[in-house]
């Protein structure tokens, strides 16, 4: 087990994943930022918090479950459904910027993906990612990263967050 990124590796990645959102999108006008429950909605906020730090006004932010659009669900034991929340200006015409903390397969995007058309359709759709670990198995690719770890698919690769876990610190197993 090691340490991949400590706190303040964190810290530095979602300010810089946040600087990278504002400049790629010409600010934060047309911007709604959507958390992929658990971990990814809790990234979300903090980006949101360091963006309107930034620009001295707040950017639209929710949550986005994929639950029912998994393509593992027969797979995995029942779980309770996550809260969706979409922002007051929704996300018709906007561009949105799914956030999740890792991207391993692509599968969990492909299923935001799907969520997210059930709600409307955005101008465009971007990536954030705190860790991409590779080991793709779909054609996806995160537009922000805040750090590649290579690794083995029988790695894991674990993100704790303060508001879940009592610390922030990225782990690979």
């Amino acid at each position: 087990m090691s340490t991949a990124l400590p706190a303040l590796d964190i810290s530095r990645a979602l300010t810089r994943i946040s600087h990278e959102i504002i400049e790629k999108n010409g600010g934060i006008k047309n911007l709604t930022l959507l958390g992929i429950p658990t971990r990814g909605a809790h990234l979300a906020k903090r980006i949101s918090a360091i963006i309107e730090e930034i620009e001295g006004s707040a950017v639209q932010n929710g949550t986005l479950d994929i639950t029912l659009h998994r393509d593992d669900l027969r797979l995995r034991p029942p779980r309770a459904l996550m809260p969706t929340s979409i922002p007051s200006l929704g996300v018709e015409g906007r561009d949105v910027v799914l956030i999740d903390d890792v991207l391993f397969s692509g599968r969990t995007i492909r299923a935001a993906l799907d969520a997210l058309g059930e709600i409307g359709r955005p101008k465009t759709v971007q990536l954030a990612v705190l860790v991409d670990r590779g080991h793709r198995e779909l054609p996806i690719r995160a537009d922000f990263v805040g750090k590649n770890i290579p690794t083995s698919p029988l790695q894991s690769v674990e993100v704790h967050l303060t508001e879940l876990d009592g610390e922030d610190s990225v782990v690979v197993k």
